[in-house]
């Protein structure tokens, strides 16, 4: 699968779970404003759902 996603961290994760603050690390995100290329796929989809508050999301361009 080469589509990618384009990830950006939009709020802040000071009070959130802890479980919730590794899916960010997993997705690559280290603050508000980073951004990262993660994978279109299952995993990846679920991980930005459980996120999808703290982060805009949109397919990436380019590659």
């Amino acid at each position: 699968m080469a589509d990618m996603i384009r990830v950006t961290q939009r709020r802040s994760s000071i009070g959130v779970k802890p479980k919730l603050r590794g899916t960010l690390r997993a997705l690559g995100l280290r603050g508000i404003g980073s951004s990262n290329n993660v994978p279109d796929n299952e995993a990846v989809r679920g991980m930005i759902r459980k996120v999808s508050y703290l982060i805009d999301y949109e397919p990436a361009q380019g590659q």
